[in-house]
């Protein structure tokens, strides 16, 4: 999803775009990167790649998602300094804060308290990319720089009925209860936590904004600022899909985090504001679901 927007916006950059398929090169795989790096010699790398999903992934998966996750950033920030790219942008998590971190998170949260516990792995793998871009930039000097997106979502996401995140897996029930006809759809959870999301092409042209504009050390949170409880983002998901039943909760899966709003000022002053309303981006969202689900609308 992050890698395929990141290819739309770099499109009109008038800029030669490198990249490769897993079946090709497997990131965790130290000696593929190393020789895909000698060969291709990127002047800018954008490292979006991750084994990422949503708490049931992350809490069952947890082994696979700090391996995976420290492999492919060890491997392509390393490769990238050998290859003397002149710039590289890690992009984090918003779950590498602190589960009960002062709202809205800001950048300075960063291992100030212990972790969400369903998630901790893959925000541990996290963590250690942006460590290790300080680390290379503070020893070698290299211009490498961190981003923390908040929720995205948007076309080429997974929607995989356990594993998926938040958004696409309500736009996935909320289309299959209505082709079912379907009196209710269960929602995970309370429906009390609060959740930021960002249209993934947003995302894009805030991360090719800093890529042209920003040279730190310190982190910048990309977000929209705004939150939404994840009951009224139901409902909002609910009504771009046409689906018009009732909406139910199952209290019994696990909330995660309370709330997870990004402090954006730093990236406001810098000079970037996300654009796609809420209401625009799921709809957009459903339509880039039919068509990749091959489903047509109703």
């Amino acid at each position: 999803m992050v890698g395929s927007a990141l290819v739309r916006r770099l499109a009109s950059e008038g800029v030669e775009l490198l990249t490769v398929p897993r079946r090709d090169v497997d990131l965790r795989d130290q000696t593929a990167v190393f020789s895909w790096f000698a060969r291709t010699k990127p002047q800018v790398v954008f490292l979006a790649a991750a084994k990422v999903g949503g708490i049931v992934a992350n809490n069952t998966l947890r082994a696979e998602f700090i391996y995976d996750n420290i492999a492919i950033a060890t491997n392509v920030i390393h490769a990238a300094h050998v290859n003397s790219a002149e710039k590289l942008m890690f992009l984090g998590s918003s779950c590498i804060y602190p589960k009960l971190a002062p709202q809205p998170l800001r950048e300075d949260a960063m291992l100030t308290g212990p972790l969400e516990p369903t998630n901790e792995p893959y925000a541990i793998a996290k963590i250690a990319g942006i460590k290790m871009v300080e680390a290379y930039r503070s020893q070698y000097g290299a211009d490498f720089i961190n981003v923390m997106p908040t929720n995205l979502y948007g076309p080429g996401d997974n929607y995989h009925p356990e594993y998926s995140h938040v958004v696409a897996a309500l736009i996935r029930r909320f289309h299959e209860a209505k082709l079912a006809d379907a009196r209710q759809v269960v929602v995970w959870g309370t429906g009390t936590p609060r959740r930021e999301f960002l249209y993934v092409d947003d995302m894009a042209d805030a991360c090719v904004h800093l890529m042209k504009t920003y040279s730190d050390s310190e982190l910048v949170n990309i977000g929209t600022g705004e939150d939404i409880t994840i009951a009224d983002f139901a409902r909002v998901v609910a009504a771009a899909v046409g689906y018009t039943g009732a909406v139910s909760f199952d209290t019994s899966r696990p909330d995660g985090t309370p709330r997870k709003l990004l402090d954006v000022s730093r990236l406001a002053k810098l000079g970037w504001r996300a654009t796609t309303s809420l209401q625009d981006g799921i709809a957009r969202a459903y339509q880039s679901f039919l068509k990749e689900t091959g489903q047509g609308a109703e």
